[in-house]
């Protein structure tokens, strides 16, 4: 018989009490398995839940539940995610929690879930699905000493920080969001900058609720040239770890170089806040600018990203991609999952 999988979900204030519980004696308490941060991302219509195996607690797996006609499939919120378990043997935990989970979705009338796997962390669930390999990822071991983090930067991130201090730009941390508003607008310029997709233009509605919603767990960092922020980054902060979430350069600034001299306080807010990880991330594509930008602090520190897919009703499934094919009456891009969320394939 499958184990009981028990699902939260976070508009119950029970399940939401009870998920806050489980979440609180998890040593990790990653940022991006909160209640509060699913919430964030979820529209109105999609379901806020997580399941967890009975009354044992190392299992925890977040998700959304997204309406689509009349089922549903399952997705991490933006960033990392995935099923995580700790303080037992992971792989007898994974034989227990699969069949029970699968037979839950299955009920439920699920046709797809779609998993961004954390990294940098021993907590993950092994997969019960497909694991797809995408773009590396950056992460800078802040558990060293910062001195020794500084001569393994390449060569250019030291002259650009050396610039930097030279043109009188300080760093200030802002763990309350009092420069929301410098934040904003530096943010939201450089999403238009770099043409970013509308998803990505998040309102001061988002980091009001983000600010008030996940308070100990956010901190904004701000590079400043006399009194005007130029250049500032939110942090997502975990027990272990930090991420490098959102942020930007003004590009009036850039010749300052003040998002390297950025880069590196927050590496020593982390070793001194005692946090062993400093995520950055990936690029948009493989070994663009960005990753290589962020590979310069970290050049031992690329490490694989994954994501996990799977399909529970093959024959929905099927019938979802014909409806979306047709919609667009084009090819479908082929390396999205699940197909029938992507757009038109490019042809050139």
């Amino acid at each position: 018989m499958p184990a009981t999988v028990e699902i939260l979900d976070a508009r119950n204030p029970a399940g939401r009490a009870r998920w806050i519980d489980i979440w609180t004696q998890w040593p990790g308490r990653e940022v991006q398995a909160h209640p509060a941060y699913l919430e964030l991302f979820a529209d109105e219509a999609d379901l806020i839940r997580a399941a967890v195996l009975g009354t044992r607690f190392p299992v925890l797996y977040p998700f959304l539940q997204r309406p689509i006609f009349d089922a549903y499939d399952l997705t991490s919120p933006y960033g990392y995610g995935g099923p995580y378990a700790w303080g037992a043997d992971r792989d007898a935990l994974a034989v227990e929690f699969w069949p029970g989970f699968d037979a839950w979705a299955r009920d439920a009338g699920v046709i797809s879930e779609f998993i961004r796997f954390a990294v940098g962390t021993n907590d993950r669930l092994p997969y019960a699905g497909e694991i797809v390999r995408r773009q590396d990822n950056v992460i800078v071991p802040t558990s060293r000493d910062p001195k020794v983090l500084w001569s393994q930067f390449a060569h250019k991130v030291r002259k650009n920080v050396n610039k930097a201090r030279a043109s009188d730009v300080r760093i200030i941390v802002d763990p309350k969001g009092e420069r929301l508003d410098d934040f904003s607008r530096i943010y939201l310029a450089t999403m238009s900058r770099r043409s970013a997709s509308q998803a990505y233009h998040f309102g001061a509605e988002f980091f009001a609720r983000l600010n008030a919603t996940l308070e100990g767990q956010v901190v904004y960092f701000h590079a400043l040239h006399g009194d005007e922020v130029i250049s500032t980054e939110l942090a997502l902060v975990s027990a272990d770890r930090i991420y490098s979430f959102l942020g930007g350069t003004d590009e009036r600034y850039f010749d300052l170089r003040p998002n390297d001299l950025l880069k590196l306080e927050m590496i020593a807010w982390a070793h001194a806040n005692g946090k062993a990880q400093f995520v950055l991330g990936g690029g948009f594509a493989a070994d663009d600018g960005i990753f290589q930008y962020k590979k310069a602090f970290a050049p031992d520190g690329v490490v694989q990203f994954f994501t996990g897919q799977r399909i529970f009703d093959r024959e929905g499934y099927d019938r979802l991609v014909t409806a979306r094919r047709d919609e667009l009456s084009a090819p479908l891009a082929s390396d999205f999952f699940p197909a029938y969320r992507a757009s038109a394939r490019l042809t050139s």
